[in-house]
């Protein structure tokens, strides 16, 4: 009953009402962005929006296969034949580019798969793209699985990564599990999603706005000292302050998490959440599908909130009003956003990468490891462990803080 009763103080709030339809109207708007941003061409102009994604999924039809051997075989020496002809062939510069009906009704409706597999055969730091697959010799095949694993290798022995031979082999361990040969589809919801979660921040600060209250407002309203004089005010009523701000978090993030998540899905299609990632990358070498990697990545931005409500809670049981809290809380939340990390190795960029803004981003294709001796653990593993450790240690420092404190 204690829980439920304070569950509802903070749900009848104006303030809560307010923040939380600000929050959504944002998140909406924020998520709702690339679909209203969404452009494609064609041979007729530009299409946008909801008829530009019509037609790429369209596009897309006839290009859910399995990626063998024999089909990149075939793809690139399509595409060779192509450039042979010079009359579909344009220039800028020095790059040459297909033009006219060879791109149109070759190219364009498959020409991110295309570009992906030139990628491949790319160094690790080359822009390229289906241009350069005329380039290749494919007359023993195109040897693709070979190629990825040649990249792999690539920049795991880059010198800028130092990344030690532990290291190199827990990728190496890892990328081995991805299964081949890939499957490709259209999975454009996915990426959208993947790519815009750190946007998810400012819901989490939301929330934490609502929870801030949840001890300062008492001390601000006077009427800590009733509340700690109770019978269960040092001890049972603690704990459903805590539980129902939990509560609140977890329902008003997961309402969030749906309409961020479910607006892509709604316009862009589910298609593609049994895919391998590495079809938008192939040297990501987690063995994702891209359902797997949202909902992985979605548990640790959980945990990355529950860490921040905790730090909430602490920091409101030590200040007298709401607003410190917040003072504290949104550069904590937000100074990562302006700091640019310069690489993958070094004492400053693991610490970025763990800092609440930037651990929301998956950063699934980027080798980033911690080593503890002999033990070696991906980012992913790594926040979420942290963040876990970090709310097991505050939320006691949160529980005492108020208990002790001093009515003045």
């Amino acid at each position: 009953m204690l829980i439920k009763y304070e569950f509802l103080k903070i749900l009848r709030k104006k303030s809560t009402h307010i923040v939380m339809a600000v929050s959504l109207i944002l998140t909406a708007f924020l998520f709702g962005l690339p679909i209203l941003q969404y452009q494609i061409y064609n041979q007729d102009g530009v299409l946008k929006g909801l008829e530009g994604i019509a037609y790429d999924k369209e596009q897309h039809l006839n290009l859910s296969v399995p990626l063998s051997e024999e089909y990149i075989t075939e793809a690139i020496r399509k595409v060779q034949q192509l450039f042979e002809n010079q009359d579909n062939v344009g220039y800028d510069g020095t790059e040459q580019f297909l033009i006219g009906d060879a791109y149109w009704n070759d190219i364009a409706p498959r020409e991110d798969l295309l570009n992906m597999i030139a990628k491949t055969y790319a160094d690790p730091n080359e822009t390229t793209g289906y241009n350069k697959l005329p380039d290749l010799d494919v007359s023993d095949g195109a040897n693709f699985y070979r190629a990825m694993e040649s990249k792999i290798e690539s920049l795991l022995n880059a010198p800028s990564r130092k990344l030690s031979d532990e290291e190199k082999e827990y990728w190496r361990s890892m990328a081995g599990r991805v299964e081949t040969p890939l499957k490709y589809g259209y999975f454009k919801s996915w990426e959208i999603i993947m790519s815009s979660f750190e946007l998810l921040m400012f819901a989490i600060l939301a929330i934490c706005i609502v929870v801030a209250p949840v001890f300062s407002g008492e001390y601000q309203a006077g009427t800590d000292a009733v509340i700690l004089s109770g019978k269960y005010g040092k001890t049972k009523l603690i704990t459903a302050k805590i539980m129902a701000s939990f509560l609140f978090g977890v329902l008003a993030f997961t309402l969030h998490i749906v309409v961020a998540c479910g607006l892509p899905l709604a316009a862009f299609g589910v298609d593609g959440w049994e895919l391998p990632m590495q079809i938008a990358n192939t040297v990501i070498p987690y063995p994702f599908t891209f359902l797997q990697a949202v909902l992985v990545n979605i548990g640790i931005i959980y945990l990355i909130l529950f860490a921040m409500i905790s730090l909430t809670l602490l920091l409101s049981s030590k200040m007298n009003t709401p607003y410190l809290v917040l003072i504290i809380l949104v550069p904590v939340l937000f100074f990562p956003m302006f700091l640019t990390p310069n690489g993958t190795t070094g004492a400053y960029n693991l610490t970025l990468f763990l800092l609440p803004y930037r651990a929301t981003m998956p950063e699934i294709g980027k080798y980033i490891s911690y080593q503890f001796g002999s033990l070696v653990l991906d980012a992913l593993s790594v926040k979420g462990i942290l963040y876990t450790a970090l709310m097991a240690i505050m939320l006691p420092f949160a529980r005492l803080g108020f208990k002790r404190h001093q009515v003045e």
